[in-house]
Parts: C-alpha cells; structure tokens; sequence
C-alpha cells in the first residue's frame, strides 16, 4: 500500500503560527504552536512543506476569520479518529458562529446524554482546531475549560466571534 504524501504549511494568525496538514485533497489538521505530541492523530508525520493551493485556500479562509468576515469554513476535510470522535468532530461543525454549547449539551445532541466525558475526550483531540470549532464547546457552569490552544486563544477566539457576530 503506498503511503499518501503529507504536505504542511505554517501560516501566522492572531493567535500564533498554525500548522497546516493535508494529504491531496482534504485539510488533515491545524495543528498549535505548543501542540502536544500525539494530540492529533497522523499516519506520519508531513514528509514535506509544499507550496499547495489547498493549504492556501486554508490560510486564507483562516485570514478571513480572524478579519470577522468568515463565519463557516468550506474546505475539504479528513480529520482521522474513532467513530465516537468522527460523530462528535461533525456535530462541532453544527454550533453556529458566536454560538456556545456545554459538553452535556453536546453529547444529547448525538443521542448520548450521559457522555459528556467521552464528549470531552473526543473534543480535545479534535485534530481540526478553529475550522471544526472545538473552542465553542464550555463546562456546564459557563466555564471556559481544556483547549488545546490554551484556554486565553479559547477565550479571545469567543469574544472575537461575539463582537463580530
């Protein structure tokens, strides 16, 4: 079996360098500064840094929100998990921009109640930071808590979207 080529692109934003990986057709992760190992998971690790049409359709979605004129991302994505993960990763995608939502909320809107944890798991290996929006997920009391990014980019990232919303 060959092994897919994994290309990566680092591009700055208000919140530090991201690290962008993709395979030929879909965005992989967008990976922190600080990230830790095995955090995300990966076939290998990008054989090499390539000039890709992808990766800067990626950056420049990016761009737009942070600039608060992109509300949705539309890009191709192959983020690799479980199917608990994958299930909870595309209901991330359903919390509207400028939006919260506690992980107990969270897990009744896949039809599991009673897994706010295993929620909480699923999110903090989202391999798709910002794109599949992690950062909106908050504790049942309203607090802000674990992100990968670190909970100041979870909060400047929320009050960016509540201003611009």
């Amino acid at each position: 079996m060959n092994e897919r080529t994994l290309i990566s692109k680092v591009t700055d934003s208000p919140v530090g360098p991201l690290t962008l990986i993709a395979d030929e057709t879909a965005l992989l992760a967008v990976l922190w500064p600080d990230d830790a190992p095995g955090r995300v998971r990966l076939e290998h690790r990008p054989a090499r840094s390539d000039e890709s049409a992808l990766l800067d359709r990626v950056a420049a979605q990016l761009d737009e929100y942070f600039a608060g004129t992109r509300t949705e991302f539309d890009l191709p994505l192959a983020p690799r998990g479980t199917q608990f993960q994958l299930e909870v990763w595309r209901a991330l995608e359903t919390i509207p921009y400028g939006e919260t939502m506690t992980y107990g909320e969270l897990a009744t809107s896949i039809g599991r109640p009673t897994a706010a944890r295993a929620v909480g798991n699923a999110n903090r290996r989202n391999p798709l930071s910002i794109v599949v929006p992690c950062h909106r997920v908050i504790g049942s009391t309203g607090a802000l808590t674990g992100f990968a990014g670190g909970l100041g980019t979870k909060e400047q990232l929320l009050d960016m979207e509540h201003q611009a919303a």
